[in-house]
């Protein structure tokens, strides 16, 4: 298994996968819907199955729908 900080990634890395801007990764800690699993120097580091799970919270009902 691999240390739990190769699953860290940084907040660019995070809206990145997310399909979002840095600033709504930041909105989302805010409000409760993301937490940081650590920190490199001043900046947050998350786990990117916590970064999906806040995606899916914050997606609106319209979007949930499969489309085909």
């Amino acid at each position: 298994m691999f240390p739990a900080e190769a699953t860290l990634i940084t907040t660019a890395m995070a809206a990145r996968e997310a399909a979002v801007s840095p600033d709504v990764i930041y909105k989302w800690v805010q409000l409760g819907h993301l937490n940081p699993a650590g920190r490199q120097g001043r900046s947050s580091l998350y786990r990117l199955e916590d970064v999906f799970a806040a995606e899916r919270a914050t997606r609106r009902p319209h979007e949930l729908r499969v489309r085909a």
